[in-house]
């Protein structure tokens, strides 16, 4: 997912990297990205991914309840974890769960860099093509995960 995003932001002619080491917390951990250039309001963008799974165990009555509850937990929990960004970056949570739902800022994350990608390309199909790429990212994890389960006798 991160490698996702990274593409598309580099594609829209915005130089980014991936686990940024300037940007270590205490604990040793870092966004999953940032831009090198501002991205709005004189602030570079930092990015976290995060995919929580809509059908674990101790998820499945939120999740079964209102579409997108683990997501939305996931992102505020990754907002709160990097909120001494705020002075410096823009930070965006994305979290989307297994099952396809994607937090609001992540939506509006990937519309912004989509916006800036048609501005590159001219191409006013970016925003549709960047949000079928997630999709299926998770599609094949999903997969994989999935067969993973089976022993060889299955």
């Amino acid at each position: 997912m991160n490698d996702i995003l990274w593409r598309s932001i580099k594609r829209a002619q915005i130089p980014a990297v991936k686990e940024p080491v300037s940007l270590v917390r205490q604990d040793g951990k870092r966004p999953d990205g940032v831009t090198l250039l501002p991205w709005a309001r004189g602030k570079l963008l930092a990015w976290d991914i995060t995919v929580p799974d809509t059908y674990a165990e101790s998820h499945l009555h939120d999740t079964a309840c209102r579409p997108g509850t683990e997501a939305d937990k996931a992102a505020a929990n990754k907002s709160s974890k990097y909120c001494d960004l705020a002075g410096t970056h823009l930070f965006f949570p994305v979290a989307i769960e297994t099952a396809g739902t994607w937090n609001q800022m992540a939506v509006e994350l990937v519309k912004q860099i989509g916006r800036r990608t048609t501005l590159v390309t001219e191409d006013s199909r970016e925003t549709v093509f960047l949000f079928q790429h997630p999709p299926i990212a998770l599609q094949w994890g999903n997969a994989v995960s999935f067969l993973s389960t089976f022993t060889a006798t299955d």
